[in-house]
């Protein structure tokens, strides 16, 4: 690890105090070791070795972020309410509002074994009928996210749904606001402003109302070890909420890489090795969704649009943050094109460039 790196694991954890929390909270434990775990890019993950458990915990990042970002403890509560429905989750430890333990919010949750499919496919799921089997457990995962009763588990508070989609394009234009603060003195991004008025023309009337999961996609989820392939646990819920489930769909379907695709705009995040024989295609995906919620997927368009534009948002926040020196993922500097990018390929898909 260098210098830099060690210097930024210590804004994340004090090692002492997070110790002494777990001691009062779980009882002493022989065995001690955290750790940063380094996937992700948005909140800050960490693994914990106490006594013979296994777990993680969640928590922002340091330094100033954008508002409503990075709110771990509702993270927290959809996950725990979620506990005993058929959405495959870890379990829930802990949530801590005490910042005086790591100087934010953060939970603990127990670390799940299992794979997460983000480079590459397990060896174990090189056949093509396990190729098929993952994507129609991914899509499975989200029918499932979407047929809680929100009021059911009492999350009926957790959001406004209807209207959602119309204050999503607005949120998200104002978190390109607060990067651009910052990012706009080392370059702009003349495109966001089209692709902006663009969305808030084309915005759904109206739409179904569900929980949704805000950030699914298939490296978000992992799989039983083993096969055939079995989803269980869906993760990071950060941008969870009450809502349209459509752009949970149209955001998974960002992500999902069918054969002859034009190349990725932010290879760092985009895998394709679903391109394979034996995957489904994004029409596969589509069917299988409708025909598991009842749920017709209209305005492609305009919900790959909004998902990509959220990328790309994400991307500038990120850059925003690399710029102010409050990160050392290597990943954030390549917004300065990335970004760039990710505005061309919205104006792709308004255009028809790239059919669902």
């Amino acid at each position: 690890m260098s210098d830099d790196s060690e210097a930024y694991v210590r804004r994340l954890v004090d090692p002492e105090r997070l110790r002494s929390y777990l001691a009062t909270e779980l009882g002493p434990a022989d065995a001690f070791d955290v750790r940063r775990h380094p996937a992700g890019h948005s909140n800050e993950t960490l693994f914990v070795t106490y006594g013979d458990r296994e777990l993680v915990i969640r928590r922002p990042p340091p330094g100033e972020t954008a508002e409503t970002a990075h709110d771990v403890l509702r993270e927290y509560r959809v996950m725990d309410a979620l506990q005993d429905t058929a959405v495959p989750l870890p379990e829930t430890v802990l949530a801590c509002d005490d910042r005086d333990v790591l100087g934010s919010d953060f939970y603990v949750m127990d670390r799940t074994p299992g794979d997460v499919l983000r480079d590459d496919e397990p060896e174990r799921f090189a056949a093509p009928a396990h190729r098929r089997r993952v994507g129609e457990k991914l899509v499975d995962g989200l029918a499932a996210v979407h047929a809680v009763d929100p009021e059911a588990v009492g999350l009926g508070d957790f959001g406004r749904p209807a209207g959602f989609t119309e204050r999503q394009v607005d949120r998200w234009a104002k978190q390109f606001q607060w990067a651009f603060e910052v990012t706009a003195e080392d370059r702009e991004v003349p495109e966001i402003a089209e692709v902006t008025e663009w969305l808030k023309a084309n915005v759904p009337a109206d739409h179904d109302h569900a929980l949704v999961h805000g950030d699914y996609k298939l490296d978000n989820v992992m799989f039983a070890p083993g096969t055939p392939p079995e989803l269980v646990a869906v993760l990071d819920w950060e941008l969870s909420a009450l809502g349209d489930p459509l752009t949970d769909l149209g955001w998974m379907l960002s992500f999902w890489r069918d054969p002859g695709d034009p190349a990725p705009a932010t290879p760092e995040l985009t895998s394709t090795f679903m391109e394979r024989d034996g995957y489904p295609s994004r029409r596969g995906l589509v069917a299988r969704y409708e025909e598991a919620t009842g749920i017709d997927y209209e305005r492609d368009r305009f919900y790959r649009t909004l998902a990509v534009y959220k990328l790309a948002a994400l991307g500038e926040m990120f850059y925003r943050r690399y710029l102010e020196g409050n990160s050392d993922d290597p990943l954030y500097p390549t917004m300065e094109t990335r970004v760039p990018a990710l505005a061309q390929r919205c104006l792709r898909i308004v255009d028809g460039k790239e059919p669902l």
